[in-house]
């Protein structure tokens, strides 16, 4: 869970909470007791933003790729259902 720090609290120990935010995590800063801004790595910032690879790209990866897959559909109509 990313700890929560008050506003008055992170400016005067930025270097500290700077230094959390990479080891330990996001970290909450708290204006007036609610959530306010996030504090966060860049690795962590660039993992959130990076382009979200597209559904046509990640299934031309797929394992079945090119796979011949059966693809016709029963005709039998549909079962009986008792009640």
């Amino acid at each position: 869970m990313p700890t929560s720090w008050s506003f008055q609290d992170a400016k005067n120990k930025f270097s500290e909470l700077a230094r959390r935010a990479e080891a330990e995590g996001p970290q909450f800063v708290t204006r007036h007791g609610r959530a306010a801004v996030v504090v966060m790595s860049v690795e962590e910032y660039r993992r959130l933003t990076a382009p979200k690879e597209d559904l046509v790209r990640f299934l031309s990866r797929s394992p079945l790729a090119g796979a011949e897959l059966d693809l016709e559909r029963e005709a039998s109509p549909a079962r009986e259902l008792e009640l």
